[in-house]
């Protein structure tokens, strides 16, 4: 690595041929891939020197370019790239930088930064043509700069929309006007700093302002590193003469709104009635208003209306998460710094936020992200799921006095409890275990999330739930004499009776249920060789644990294409289990499993994991099943309307969906004890064409911490409260109202408002919407 630092050379010829700018680029490329971090490139007109230097591992690259630069050096520049050129530039040399910094010891012609978004050119001498022009600014990142030693030529900063340029004025190509024909036109953001004379700007678009303290700081601070980058720092003294210096910025969308026009009508009422009277040559005849109506109409007479629809509809990680957390409101209390309020959030919704939000949910929510359908990372919310350990306990209102029965201390009877004590009732909890969690506690392997988090989760359920009793196994009759005592019966006693197969041998079987409970206490004992039937989620845990546990041949039958993915399928991998599909079980030998084909594979233990099935004995003869499940309606109450079932016994699931059942048949239950009718969900989902994903940074791929997963969430449906729909209102239209504490809306003013959309347009969250203004009459 330390030959790989010393100064590399690329020539652009060989064997006295000039090369095509496509090959030297490659090997810049591989360079810079192979480590070298230090070139030397000799030019001969090749253009596009020094761009897209992306794969450096975050290591800044330095480039020396002697010769002839041809067009587009240091285009689409990444940051940390240094590019220095020993002589002058051909046409736009910074064209579209994204972070390099580019230093010319010389004149740079036409379109010298031209749509650069952030980094920096400095230029030892004179610019041509549209320097400057379509800049841009993200305020998440240092606004680009162009530095000028001499002059700029014409049509300077056209449509300049970002960033900071500043022209020195030293030797200039023209001592009358340095800054060329018509600068600032279309110029709508941006500063430029200028010294010596000129002749005139788009002053429709931009205006002289004062040099402010804190731009004169700015100015002399970038100014020494500036000359110092071009070897001229003896001009510091000259160049920093605050009274030779003049600054020009952009007019803001109220600027140019100006006092306005005289309307048609207050020039009808003020200048044509006024000499002619009411109604002009026909008043005596009719009193109708027959005044023009503008083109372009405002307030009643608008075609299009902006409505600011903040949080009327589901973002999609919302509406796909079977316990209806609001991820992106979570997100939303990270941006504000509220933190800890973003971590209780979720308790609102699930008791195990950190267990399953964390570590055990395959994420749907994620799944469903907008940012994917740019093919953008969808943002880590495993990252505020692990932080949720911390969350503190809910408020509890006083109880009162309805008490709910419970049947099942899993995933999803914790979360009816949870929430039911939440809402003010009492719930009691029937589990026929020794601990409190179910499969989270007992079953699912430490190496899927640490034991620590579980108990600390459970504590924290149990504080909210302190009525449990255990190790109570039911009978019909203790379920009939619990739905005459309580105001209700929920049951969540889940899937408990494992599936196996009808073949000869099964008694030789292991249960995975069984496996993976001795295991949790390294209790099992599974030998060198280890097969097991069944290849889904289950199947890999099982595949995972039989490896830590010391078994050599690891093999997962299915009958067809295995169902398992995610972490789970990845570690039984990597522990070495083969996959082998579609294979069929004739019986279970004493020396291993015999195929259908007669092969046998040799095992020491076999695992059957196809699947658990709910016991459902205990319950009542009113309670309708069909094909071992609870039939029940979309509120999960029963045929009996008593009982209430969720979870396992009415279909298979993930932990999320038995918890998001727990919570809304709580919420159900609570509504019906309240006098009310149980209300459906109606929300809809925000049609993602609504949200603007270029405001966010693609580059990413992993998300270092909360803070830079909450700045690159979509919000999709709530405001962000950036202000973006302000600054664009052409007719500054459209203002921010604060509310009580940190609430607020932006509303519109219809006098000023033309119904052009570009609050629609521009909105990155999709707030906005454009309807068609109902007709007068």
């Amino acid at each position: 690595m330390t030959e790989k630092r010393q100064p590399f050379t690329i020539t652009g010829k060989r064997e006295g041929e000039r090369l095509a700018s496509r090959i030297l680029e490659e090997q810049i490329q591989q360079a810079v891939q192979a480590g070298h971090r230090h070139l030397n490139v000799q030019a001969f007109g090749q253009h596009g020197i020094g761009g897209r230097l992306w794969k450096t591992n975050g290591e800044p690259v330095h480039i020396t370019v002697e010769g002839h630069a041809g067009q587009r050096l240091g285009s689409l520049g990444y940051p940390g790239t240094f590019i220095e050129v020993m002589g002058p530039v051909s046409d736009d040399v910074g064209w579209l930088n994204a972070g390099a910094v580019i230093t010319v010891h010389g004149h740079a012609s036409n379109g010298v930064s031209n749509g650069m978004a952030q980094g920096k050119v400095y230029i030892a001498g004179n610019i041509g043509s549209r320097g400057m022009t379509m800049t841009k600014f993200n305020p998440r990142f240092e606004p680009p700069e162009l530095w000028v030693l001499g002059s700029a030529g014409d049509y300077f900063a056209e449509f300049m929309a970002g960033g900071v340029a500043v022209v020195c004025g030293h030797s200039p190509q023209n001592p009358d006007n340095v800054l060329g024909y018509r600068p600032a036109v279309g110029m709508v953001g941006g500063r430029i700093f200028f010294r010596g004379p000129h002749q005139g700007f788009s002053h429709a678009d931009a205006k002289m302002m004062p040099i402010e303290d804190e731009d004169w700081q700015w100015l002399t601070e970038g100014m020494k590193a500036y000359l110092t980058a071009i070897d001229r720092l003896e001009l510091f003294d000259d160049l920093t003469v605050r009274e030779a210096w003049q600054l020009i910025v952009a007019r803001s969308p109220q600027d140019k709104a100006g006092p306005g026009r005289r309307s048609m009508a207050d020039f009808r009422a003020l200048v044509w009635e006024k000499q002619l009277g009411k109604g002009g040559i026909v008043g005596d005849l009719t009193d109708i208003d027959r005044s023009a109506i503008p083109l372009i109409t405002q307030g009643d007479l608008r075609r299009f209306v902006p409505v600011w629809e903040n949080r009327k509809f589901k973002a999609p990680c919302e509406a796909s998460c079977p316990s209806g957390i609001p991820v992106q409101e979570r997100w939303r209390l990270v941006r504000e710094g509220r933190v800890d309020e973003a971590v209780d959030l979720a308790l609102a919704f699930t008791p195990f936020p950190a267990s399953v939000c964390g570590y055990l949910c395959p994420h749907p929510c994620m799944t469903a992200c907008t940012k994917g359908s740019a093919f953008m990372a969808p943002v880590d919310v495993s990252q505020l799921g692990r932080a949720s350990i911390n969350a503190g306990l809910p408020e509890l209102p006083p109880l009162s006095g309805k008490r709910i029965a419970v049947i099942g201390g899993g995933p999803a009877g914790v979360s009816t409890a949870w929430q039911l004590r939440r809402k003010g009732h009492e719930a009691v909890v029937f589990d026929n275990a020794t601990t409190l969690g179910g499969k989270i506690a007992s079953v699912i392997p430490n190496s899927r999330i640490p034991a620590d988090v579980v108990k600390k989760e459970l504590e924290r359920a149990a504080e909210v739930i302190p009525h449990v009793h255990l190790q109570q196994k039911l009978t019909r009759e203790d379920t009939d004499r619990l739905a005459g005592d309580y105001d209700f019966v929920v049951v969540a006693a889940g899937a408990q009776k494992p599936r196996t197969l009808p073949i000869p041998g099964n008694e030789r079987l292991v249960t995975a249920t069984d496996f993976l409970i001795d295991a949790k206490t390294d209790g099992a004992k599974p030998g060198k060789r280890v097969v097991i039937i069944g290849a889904g989620n289950v199947g890999c845990d099982v595949a995972t644990e039989a490896a830590r546990l010391g078994a050599e041949e690891i093999t997962l039958l299915d009958v067809q294409e295995p169902a398992s993915f995610g972490k789970e399928r990845e570690d039984a991998e990597a522990a070495g289990a083969v996959f082998r599909w579609p294979v069929f079980t004739r019986r279970i030998a004493e020396k291993g499993v015999e195929l259908e084909s007669g092969e046998l594979i040799p095992a020491d233990t076999v695992i059957i994991s196809i699947g658990d099935a709910p016991d459902l004995d205990f319950l009542p003869e009113d309670v309708a099943t069909e094909r071992g499940y609870v039939v029940v309606n979309d509120d999960y109450q029963t045929s009996n309307a008593k009982i209430y079932a969720i979870g396992d016994v009415v279909r298979p699931g993930l932990l999320t969906d038995a918890i998001g059942a727990g919570r809304r048949a709580a919420e159900t239950i609570s509504e019906i004890l309240a006098g009310k009718r149980p209300g459906a969900d109606r929300k809809m989902v925000i049609d993602i064409e609504r949200v603007s994903l270029e405001y966010l940074d693609p580059r990413i791929v992993q998300y270092e911490d909360m803070d830079q997963c909450g700045s690159q969430c979509s919000s999709c449906g709530t405001c962000r409260d950036c202000g973006i729909c302000v600054a664009v209102c052409p007719q500054a239209a459209i203002s921010r109202k604060a509310g009580e504490g940190v609430e607020f809306e932006y509303v519109v003013d219809a006098e000023r408002c033309i119904g052009c959309g570009f609050c629609a347009g521009a909105c990155p969250c999709g707030i906005w919407d454009l309807v068609e203004n109902t007709p007068i009459g």
